[in-house]
């Protein structure tokens, strides 16, 4: 039986862009879960700072009109308002040092921030679960970990289409791939340093 690196070039972009980051997403997640986000409220709160800066940070992409050519309906996907509302909640100031952002400029490696930013959605549903601890929900302090309004999967294999629909290059897609572990990169030296 072939090992999925052989298979490598019958795997659809989104399953390439999957299994070549699988290792930064799973070092987000230890590292994550290891700082007890849900444990108190203190903890909730340095994560939703967290979140904020990557949300405030990937916010300019959904803007992009060349990504909005690409991806019909990103427009509507942003998450930074539901995290800014739950920091409102929390009563914490939305304002954050410029320094600690990094939004890519090159338009193939936003694709694989983008890849993050949406498919960290589907990983949010253990997360809602876990503020509901905390009596946080959709309306009150967990508003930007809520499933979008088509539901967590539907949403999710639609953006999953629109990624395998794209005619990248090899080169193209590289790009896709080293932004994504550039995202995963950037959330883990953020959580460190508001750890």
């Amino acid at each position: 039986m072939q090992t999925i690196e052989k298979d490598q070039d019958t795997l659809t972009f989104a399953k390439r862009l999957k299994y070549s980051t699988r290792t930064h997403h799973d070092g987000v997640d230890s590292m994550v879960m290891k700082s007890e986000p849900f444990a108190n409220e203190d903890n909730y709160r340095k994560f939703l700072r967290l979140q904020h800066i990557f949300h405030l940070s990937v916010a300019p992409l959904y803007q992009h009109p060349d990504l909005q050519a690409l991806f019909p309906g990103l427009a509507e996907l942003p998450r930074l308002s539901a995290v800014e509302s739950d920091l409102n909640d929390l009563g914490l100031k939305a304002d954050v040092d410029a320094s600690l952002l990094a939004t890519p400029t090159d338009l193939y490696q936003a694709i694989g921030w983008l890849y993050c930013s949406e498919g960290s959605n589907i990983g949010a549903a253990f997360l809602y679960k876990e503020t509901q601890k905390l009596k946080f929900d959709a309306d009150h302090g967990a508003r930007h970990l809520a499933a979008h309004s088509e539901g967590r999967a539907p949403h999710w294999r639609k953006f999953v289409a629109q990624l395998d629909a794209l005619s990248l290059t090899e080169e193209q897609e590289a790009l896709a791939i080293k932004g994504a572990m550039d995202a995963f990169a950037f959330y883990k030296k953020t959580l460190a340093a508001i750890g």
